[in-house]
């Protein structure tokens, strides 16, 4: 790389004594030379040769001096390293140009050996400057990248750290949350183009806060489906709690928005959540144009077929064992032994419950009902009718009494 350096002085000798000295550097590639006689040249000579690295400038010119041209150089929004060059024991000059931010200084006559030192140091601290402001670029660039699918805390650290830190595509255990709202085809179609860009914004920013709140990771956002992850890209042993807790905070959350637009007239659909755990391959899928930080496999896919589930249910939230028990403290109730499409063997899932609902009566009166449909006890029947008499809106209670009336056994349940 050749540096380009800016002499700035009124001697009319100096131009062919410099090209002289360092004629070798300027042949070889390292050097290259620009020439002006006052501050006000020099000034234009960086508007022709932007990429000039550094200047080299006597005190006294004409028109404008070498201070006030040092001056001009430290207000420019790229700054010039500069040295200074003055009168042997000129020392108020030299003072004033160093507290004018001056890289150096030498004293006249020039001594050209030790201008070539001199030159040398200031190239390297160019060098060093200007690499720590490309790392602090694509620094930025990568935090900018990152904190579309991170929370602050983790994009900063993997920022900080470097792209490839976990986010080569490897196999590992996660947590799975897919979220989906019901109805939204048919809001697409009828909404005015403004109002549902409002909706969307503030809906998948809302979400998105809710997540980052539980340093969850958004994998995907597809419309208004969102896939969030746990336990990638680093390590979280709490991973199945983060995402039994985040799954409550933003069916709360979600529940708050819908009633919020409701009341301006406007009928957003409930979101419907699914939880699932288990191995899945996660990393960058983009390569090297895109980032891509994202999921696949049979967990994700479970996730989306038990947030689907939800319409059959009549829940919001339907979570698997593998999330349950690997849960502190789960609270929450069966819903029965699922059978999802793709999926050769039944899967057992339940409800979670928000600690108040969990120890109110109704969820022990559904426990009992569950056990006696569990055992095909045929006092299953009217021990769901009497919890649905006394909490008509429980929905999966409902669900478990339609199945029974409609002749349904045992809790094995076919949902597709």
């Amino acid at each position: 790389m050749t540096a380009t350096i800016l002499v700035v002085d009124d001697e009319p000798d100096l131009e062919a004594l410099v090209l002289q000295k360092f004629r070798k550097q300027i042949r070889d590639g390292g050097i290259a030379f620009v020439f002006a006689r006052d501050g006000i040249e020099a000034l234009e000579a960086i508007m022709d040769h932007p990429h000039v690295d550094m200047v080299v400038s006597d005190i006294n010119m004409p028109r404008m001096d070498g201070l006030s041209l040092l001056q001009k150089l430290q207000e420019a929004e790229e700054k010039k390293s500069t040295i200074i060059v003055s009168a042997y024991g000129d020392m108020s000059n030299i003072r004033t140009a160093m507290n004018r931010g001056a890289f150096d200084f030498l004293t006249k006559p020039i001594d050209f050996g030790d201008l070539e030192l001199t030159i040398d140091k200031t190239i390297r601290h160019v060098e060093m400057m200007r690499d720590a402001r490309r790392r602090q670029a694509e620094a930025e660039r990568a935090h900018a990248s990152l904190s579309r699918y991170f929370s602050p805390q983790i994009a900063s650290r993997l920022a900080a750290v470097g792209d490839s830190n976990g986010m080569e595509v490897h196999r590992r255990e996660v947590a799975v949350i897919f979220t989906d709202i019901t109805g939204f085809t048919s809001l697409v179609e009828t909404a005015v183009p403004e109002v549902l860009g409002a909706l969307l914004g503030e809906y998948v920013g809302g979400m998105t806060d809710v997540v980052f709140e539980h340093e969850g990771t958004v994998a995907k956002i597809i419309g208004d489906a969102v896939q969030i992850l746990f336990n990638a890209p680093g390590d979280q042993p709490d991973y199945a709690t983060r995402a039994i807790d985040c799954a409550h905070d933003l069916d709360i959350w979600a529940q708050a928005f819908r009633e919020r637009w409701k009341s301006q007239g406007v009928d957003f659909g409930a979101t419907r959540i699914g939880v699932h755990a288990g191995p899945a391959l996660v990393g960058n899928f983009g390569g090297s144009r895109f980032f891509d930080y994202t999921a696949y496999g049979d967990t994700i896919n479970t996730a989306a077929r038990l947030e689907a589930a939800n319409k059959y249910l009549g829940t919001r939230i339907c979570v698997s064992a593998a999330v349950a028990d690997a849960t502190e403290n789960f609270r929450g109730r069966p819903v029965g032994d699922v059978m999802l499409r793709g999926r050769s063997e039944p899967l057992r899932a339940f409800e979670p419950l928000t600690a108040a609902v969990f120890e109110a009566s109704m969820t022990k009166q559904y426990s009992e009902a569950f056990a006696k449909l569990k055992a095909a006890d045929p006092a299953a029947m009217p021990a769901f009718a009497a919890l649905v008499g006394q909490h008509a809106d429980d929905a999966l209670a409902g669900f478990h009494l339609r199945r029974l009336l409609n002749g349904g056994k045992g809790v094995r349940l076919q949902l597709e």
